[in-house]
């Protein structure tokens, strides 16, 4: 994705989505939602790499040079997004 979009920031993978459990931002499907998820073929296990089925909440933080997370926005409903330019304006901030 960086180099196919000329990136110049780094992205972060998740694997097993620990870091969004770390931050609290994992949650774990039900039974009924697991049963509508495989009959569309979709088995979170497979696409985890592991056995949970889990996902993470759509979030977009912005780290700093040091680590430290400066602005972080996240809403357990997928649908809602920051605007773009809220998080181009924290990044300008640094």
């Amino acid at each position: 994705m960086i180099e196919r979009h000329r990136l110049s920031y780094d992205l972060l993978q998740d694997p097993g989505n620990q870091l969004a459990a770390n931050l609290g931002l994992r949650f774990e499907l039900p039974d009924y939602l697991r049963e509508v998820y495989s009959s569309f073929g979709l088995e979170l296990p497979a696409a985890n790499g592991e056995d949970s089925w889990t996902l993470p909440m759509p979030a977009r933080l912005v780290v700093d040079a040091s680590g430290v997370i400066r602005s972080i926005d996240v809403d357990p409903d997928y649908t809602v997004r920051p605007e773009p330019q809220a998080t181009v304006d924290v990044v300008a901030s640094l």
